[in-house]
């Protein structure tokens, strides 16, 4: 498709009844006083042409990037807007995974328009609150659309310290269980969360930037005194990505501790087998020369010969045992 171009309204309804297939949209609208919210989940192409049509201004690249689900997070600035692409974990319960959310953002005066995956739970918590509530919609949209802005993503940030918690519990667990359960078991424990930290990691470093951004700069078309509050949404993500990186030492620390108790324990089995072997071998040797029938061999025409070779083996094996425990060996 060609991105200067999108098809009309009508072409898309054409093709989706050609397909035999209804035309779907997700746009959901609040308003209150002059401040126009517009949330849309799972975008389709029939959402992004509404958003042309009532938004004519909207650049066309960033129309197509709301249909993209790898964009980077980033702030491009307009004469009578910003577009805002953030990024936030989502951790699933079913893989124990730690996903990202996408959320698209444009901002301007007398409007605030969100597009998600519907991944993002305090965003979907926010609108849906404000729709069934009026008081809560007007704590979100009395201040204008830029303090809209703010509440939006202090929540999203916000909803990261839960997630950090929740590894933060896990990590636990897994140094309760260090010396006691399966090596195999804490190895994939060990595992997961590592790579939920680096995803987390991933996810939030580059958010560090547009916050800074919205912190530093002023836009005529968005008009409040809001540098505390952003200073405020500055600090709580800092704080996110510090923890994240105590985290990742601990981590670490126990990935090492786990190798080291690995180690040891191979050790053990091998000093095990080495000192079972270096007691079989002069029983090998006794019990080959023996076997060789040579008929002039000591005790070999004794009657008590047989019991008497395994009493010196047996001698030799607890002599060899005593000799070990006394070195600290066993």
């Amino acid at each position: 498709m060609d991105s200067g171009h999108f098809p009309s309204k009508q072409a898309f309804r054409q093709l989706a009844a050609a397909a035999g297939e209804e035309v779907r949209m997700s746009t959901q609208t609040l308003s209150h006083n002059d401040i126009t919210w517009t949330d849309i989940r799972e975008a389709t192409p029939e959402d992004i042409e509404h958003l042309r049509e009532h938004y004519p201004f909207f650049h066309p690249l960033d129309l197509e990037d709301c249909l993209s689900k790898t964009e980077r997070p980033k702030i491009d600035e307009y004469e009578n807007y910003l577009f805002v692409v953030m990024h936030f974990p989502v951790f699933d319960k079913a893989t124990r995974r730690l996903g990202r959310g996408e959320v698209d953002i444009f901002v301007g005066r007398g409007f605030l328009v969100t597009v998600s995956d519907g991944t993002l739970r305090p965003l979907i918590e926010d609108f849906d609150n404000s729709q069934k509530d009026e008081g809560i919609k007007r704590q979100f949209m009395a201040r204008g659309s830029y303090y809209l802005l703010y509440m939006l993503i202090d929540d999203l940030v916000d909803y990261c310290f839960p997630i950090l918690d929740k590894e933060n519990q896990n990590i636990k667990r897994i140094d309760e269980r260090i010396f006691d359960a399966n090596a195999k078991e804490i190895v994939k424990d060990i595992s997961i969360v590592r790579r939920n930290l680096i995803n987390f990691r991933r996810t939030i470093k580059p958010q560090m930037r547009v916050v800074a951004s919205l912190e530093r700069k002023d836009w005529d078309f968005l008009k409040g005194d809001l540098d505390v509050y952003w200073g405020d949404v500055s600090d709580h993500i800092l704080q996110i990505w510090e923890r994240l990186e105590d985290l990742w030492d601990v981590v670490e620390g126990l990935n090492e501790t786990l190798e080291s108790l690995t180690s040891h324990r191979i050790n053990e089995v091998m000093k095990i087998l080495t000192i079972f072997s270096v007691i079989m071998l002069p029983l090998s040797v006794i019990s080959g020369i023996y076997g060789m029938n040579l008929g002039r061999l000591p005790l070999a025409s004794h009657p008590l010969s047989f019991v008497i070779i395994i009493g010196v083996m047996v001698a030799i094996v607890v002599g060899m045992l005593a000799y070990f425990k006394r070195e600290g060996w066993l």
